[in-house]
């Protein structure tokens, strides 16, 4: 993980996961869930819903094992809940909204 270009860490299933936003993962992300710039002012509002915090981690994981899924990724969020999230989405965010 390299934080200098906005690289986060997630624990899913006893794996380290690197979320890193590129602008491909960005752009794929922005085209699920509309503009980037909306998605970090729900975000601040705290009306992100779990879905796009999913989706947003599943377009930027980097080094995720071949064999998980998406609703895997979902479940392992949702288990380790919100807190565990979070450090990884306010990366990702800051990265978004400062670029690096």
């Amino acid at each position: 993980m390299n934080p200098a270009r906005g690289e986060a860490a997630l624990r899913i299933a006893g794996e380290t996961v690197t979320l890193r936003p590129s602008f491909q993962a960005l752009v794929a992300a922005e085209e699920e869930l509309g503009p980037l710039f909306a998605l970090v002012e729900r975000a601040a509002a705290g009306e992100l819903r779990l879905s796009e915090l999913v989706s947003l981690f599943w377009h930027c994981r980097h080094d995720a094992p071949a064999a998980m899924t998406r609703d895997m990724l979902g479940e392992a969020v949702a288990a380790g809940g919100l807190a565990t999230a979070t450090p990884a989405l306010r990366m990702l965010l800051g990265q978004i909204l400062q670029g690096r």
